[in-house]
């Protein structure tokens, strides 16, 4: 058995880039997530009708916008829903603010 010289070991933890979400795993997430707080399937969520339609409270939207931006691991808007007031339109913006941070 040899005994390794201990500046030949490296130490340095190996990390991965950050991958950004795609903009079908952005939709996914939000989908399931109002799918899970309606109580419904997630086939039953139009990515075209406003987040208020479906009954969303401010309050919801800003636990929402929390949960979100823990998932993605950046800081977001607590007001988001209210300037991109649907799932299609949250997830392009999502998506080009995530391009432009990278």
């Amino acid at each position: 058995m040899t005994v390794q010289n201990i500046e030949e070991v490296n130490t340095t933890p190996t990390v991965a880039p950050k991958q950004i979400p795609t903009a079908a795993e952005i939709q996914a997430w939000i989908v399931s997530y109002v799918a899970d707080l309606l109580e419904v399937d997630s086939e039953e969520i139009e990515i075209t009708i406003p987040f208020d339609r479906y009954g969303l409270d401010s309050s919801v939207a800003v636990g929402l916008t929390g949960d979100l931006e823990d998932w993605l691991g950046c800081e977001l808007d607590p007001t988001l829903l209210y300037d991109y007031p649907t799932v299609e339109t949250l997830v392009k913006h999502l998506v080009s603010e995530l391009k432009a941070e990278n």
